[in-house]
């Protein structure tokens, strides 16, 4: 059974940093395809950024490109959100989702359609 459990995140000002991490297990796929998802009130939730266990590609929204950078630490199968430069339309609630595929992944704009697995999301506020 896959896990994904989030942790991190929580209150920061605007212009400063937060972290957030997703520690993935359960996988019988040979890839691992994670992804940050967030969902701001009011609104659509939003993919944020995808990261492939079989290239270590990566893909970023534009809303975050620059600013965002996904990481994965192998040894612990997780995989890391660094949030910089926070602004105070970054306050949603994150999540952390993932899809098991056989075979190479490359992180594209469509990898966000049709996610195997949803962990739970947490609320990032960021303040003015």
């Amino acid at each position: 059974e896959v896990q994904l459990q989030a942790s991190g995140g929580g209150l920061a000002q605007a212009g400063k940093s937060l972290t957030r991490s997703c520690a993935a297990s359960g996988f019988t796929s040979d890839t691992r395809v994670i992804f940050w998802f967030r969902q701001a009130p009011g609104k659509e939730r939003e993919g944020l950024s995808c990261f492939s266990s079989s290239d270590g590609s990566t893909f970023y929204a534009d809303s975050v490109k620059g600013r965002f950078t996904i990481s994965s630490d192998n040894a612990k199968n997780t995989v890391y959100l660094q949030m910089n430069s926070l602004k105070p339309e970054d306050t949603a609630v994150y999540y952390c989702a993932a899809k098991g595929i056989f075979g190479n992944y490359f992180c594209n704009p469509q990898s966000f359609q049709r996610i195997h697995y949803w962990g739970q999301g947490t609320l990032v506020t960021v303040s003015s």
